[in-house]
């Protein structure tokens, strides 16, 4: 799944409040096992499949980023 695909399948879940499980249901649409949420550290190093969630001032997802 490229990113923009990741992208379009995850649309339903801008919007609404993170939680934790976001990242267990990204991880099952998307076959991509490296998920990071808000304020959670990550390496440095390039990975192709980490998917970065994104979230606004309310604490709700926003978009999507890779590294």
């Amino acid at each position: 799944m490229t990113n923009e695909e990741v992208v379009q399948a995850l649309q339903h879940l801008v919007g609404i409040p993170y939680e934790g499980s976001i990242k267990t249901a990204i991880t099952q649409v998307t076959g991509r096992t490296r998920v990071v949420g808000p304020n959670e550290m990550s390496t440095r190093e390039f990975d192709p499949e980490r998917v970065h969630v994104r979230v606004d001032a309310s604490g709700a997802v926003s978009g999507f980023a890779f590294n």
